[in-house]
């Protein structure tokens, strides 16, 4: 049995498959349950994807990712417990604890191989955790995963809430595509229910999300001041989020905005990796090999992207544009954050 090269920490709102122990299907759980998993990342795992077999298929060591380990919680105590052990036991600096949203059409096991793909291929100095909510992996049902963002709500509060008694360094929160509707609800109503765990956010990070911008926001009026740094990963040539747009009738979404000014009041930092998309271009920063080794120097984001946003601009390379608190990063092939963000 190969060894375990990620510990992941997670939480999900999925009612668990009778078929299959220790697995989560589509179906919607009134209260969250916890697990930790021990995954093993394959010998000849090459940077940004993710391969693991089907049930009844034998899984193969050098090519796919496995599950060496997992044990499920009785209760959200043994799972803080375990989640404080793994805390204490990283060096100081590092123990954050990061929790990744999945978005649209994704399976359970498909968003824990994804955090651990993360996890691994970004070198993560924190405890990885994962918040699985109940997404039917199926491209047509955009309307059942839409209704499951928004039952999902609670799920993730409690899991922020858990994660905040392990008394972390900071709570990040990484949210893909339809995951960052969840954040960002969740965020506000933890602001609107003064919610104290709300003060360990240390970060957010939402990556092609599928949000209108104008509900993003009045998300953010809500919320107040956002969490630093607040990311937001933007391509002009995601596919998915065209399609989204149309289905919703709107033309356009916050992960293909083209202008920061819509967005001047806040105190964000958008990151347009167009030049990097490829194929259907809605995960570009987990999946471009060249993106994910210009994204394994983050260290010291906060350097970089936290206080005035007039000295952000003048930390950063490339094509950058600072509109009152907003600002936008063009990254192109060739240029990078390496410089300005490694230790």
């Amino acid at each position: 049995m190969p060894a375990a090269d990620v510990a992941l920490f997670v939480a999900t709102s999925r009612d668990p498959d009778p078929a299959r122990p220790g697995d989560f299907g589509p179906g919607r759980s009134p209260s969250p349950r916890f697990a930790r998993y021990d995954i093993a990342v394959p010998a000849d795992h090459a940077a940004g994807r993710i391969t693991y077999t089907r049930p009844g298929d034998v899984p193969d060591p050098q090519r796919d990712f496995l599950t060496v380990g997992d044990r499920q919680f009785a209760e959200p105590a043994a799972f803080r417990r375990d989640l404080a052990r793994a805390l204490a036991e990283r060096p100081a600096g590092q123990r954050d604890a990061v929790i990744f949203v999945h978005g649209f059409n994704t399976t359970f096991a498909e968003g824990i191989y994804r955090m651990a793909q993360l996890s691994h291929d970004l070198g993560l100095p924190g405890v990885p955790m994962a918040y699985s909510w109940p997404s039917e992996g199926q491209p047509l049902a955009y309307g059942y995963d839409r209704d499951s963002a928004l039952f999902a709500r609670d799920g993730l509060e409690r899991l922020i809430e858990e994660t905040a008694a392990a008394r972390p360094d900071r709570i990040l929160l990484v949210a893909h595509s339809m995951g960052a509707e969840i954040v960002m609800e969740v965020l506000r109503q933890m602001a609107i229910g003064g919610n104290p765990a709300q003060a360990r956010i240390g970060g957010v990070v939402l990556i092609s999300p599928d949000l209108d911008v104008a509900l993003f926001r009045a998300q953010a009026a809500r919320i107040g001041p956002l969490p630093q740094p607040f990311l937001i990963f933007t391509s002009r040539r995601d596919r998915a989020l065209a399609l989204s747009s149309r289905l919703s009738g709107e033309a356009r979404r916050l992960g293909n905005l083209s202008q920061v000014d819509e967005l001047a009041e806040l105190q964000v930092t958008l990151i347009d990796v167009t030049s990097y998309s490829t194929g259907v271009g809605h995960f570009t920063p987990a999946t471009s090999p060249a993106l994910l080794r210009l994204l394994a120097s983050l260290r010291q984001v906060d350097a970089a992207f936290a206080g005035d946003p007039s000295g952000r601009a003048g930390l950063l390379p490339g094509a950058v544009l600072t509109v009152q608190q907003a600002t936008q990063v063009v990254l192109q092939p060739g240029e990078g954050l390496a410089g300005v963000l490694s230790p």
